[in-house]
């Protein structure tokens, strides 16, 4: 099912990294077009190789008309090249054009599938950091037995402060502010038992600042597929190992499924009666309903799709994207961290 971008009061621009993941266009451009065509109001600029991405646009091209254009960049960041050197010289990469439209408001987001490290460098230097956020943070959607939550950080912050925490805090729920118009979303602090005795010393006194912060925090979680809260926070290492590990069990699970159902005839029978219940349980754990993660903190909105996507996962890249921008992603968490700073300064927020 695609994801519905909730079209507010702004037509979006998304500017993509037309050449960056492991297919490059040849998944960005379908995507980009599937995107246009289920969403009439937003606009497309595919950044790339000119000569890449327009044999592929075929009589798609001007059937978009306006709503889609094309940014020429002559330079490709590769995936296991390391982000200081891609920052530093190649600032003509599909990466840096794309994130340069958003730093000019000639795009409200940009998408990527590229270099994860590039990426991240490359918009902190060009868009740099909202107000009273240290650092960016790496936000995902996943699912869970109540519907969906919202996990950061997921890989961007290895060792993180109990401030660092409270941040990715404060950015999630305005994250889910925005695009899930829940108004006062419910935090939880991912942790190795639910009672405030548990955990470290740096995720005791998280609790604490998020406790005293104004967010409706629900306390301590340790299972986040449960669904308790509408946002759950955790360091980068944390995060990414639980995502990490999430994504090989439902992997597993779908492996062992199609061994048992293919062990004999008996056991095909049995998967032909069973296919509708197959087919739903493959729905609800493909990953790729859930791609693309929101690079919080940043002054713009960017989207990190994963690498290895294809058309229907970027394309609910793209969706995410023009969601958070749409609804004033970027707006929110600035008058949040505003709030927060006026409360502890002791003025009425």
């Amino acid at each position: 099912m695609n994801m519905q971008v909730r079209e507010k009061t702004m037509s979006v621009t998304v500017a993509l990294d037309g050449m960056g993941g492991d297919h490059g266009p040849n998944v960005t451009v379908p995507a980009a077009l599937a995107f246009l065509r289920n969403h009439p109001g937003m606009r497309v600029i595919l950044v790339g190789r000119e000569e890449a991405l327009t044999p592929l646009l075929g009589d798609a091209a001007s059937t978009a008309g306006e709503r889609l254009s094309i940014r020429h960049a002559t330079e490709v960041v590769g995936m296991d090249e390391a982000p200081a050197s891609a920052m530093r010289n190649k600032k003509d990469s599909s990466m840096r054009v794309a994130i340069d439209l958003v730093k000019a408001g000639t795009a409200q987001a940009a998408v990527s599938a590229g270099n994860t490290g590039a990426l991240m460098a490359t918009a902190r230097f060009v868009l740099k950091m909202l107000p009273g956020i240290d650092r960016p943070a790496i936000c995902s959607v996943l699912p869970t037995l109540k519907g969906r939550t919202y996990a950061l950080d997921l890989g961007a912050n290895v060792d993180c402060s109990a401030e660092h925490l409270l941040q990715f805090g404060v950015m999630g729920a305005m994250l889910v502010a925005a695009v899930d118009h829940i108004e006062r979303p419910l935090v939880g602090l991912l942790n190795i038992g639910e009672e405030d005795i548990k955990g470290n010393e740096v995720t005791k006194q998280a609790a604490e600042l998020l406790r005293a912060s104004g967010l409706n925090f629900h306390g301590n979680i340790e299972d986040i597929y449960r669904g308790m809260t509408d946002v759950v926070v955790c360091d980068g290492f944390v995060g990414n190992v639980a995502l990490k590990t999430s994504e090989g069990l439902a992997q597993m699970l779908m492996t062992f499924l199609r061994e048992e159902f293919t062990r004999g005839p008996l056991s095909k029978l049995m998967a032909l009666a069973a296919t509708p219940v197959l087919k739903n349980f493959k729905r609800r754990v493909d990953h790729r309903r859930y791609n693309g993660a929101v690079l919080l903190g940043l002054r713009g909105v960017v989207v990190k799709s994963h690498g290895s996507a294809d058309a229907f996962a970027f394309e609910q890249a793209i969706g995410r994207a023009a969601d958070a921008a749409s609804n004033q992603l970027i707006e929110r968490i600035e008058r949040k961290m505003v709030s927060n700073t006026e409360t502890a300064a002791g003025v009425p927020a």
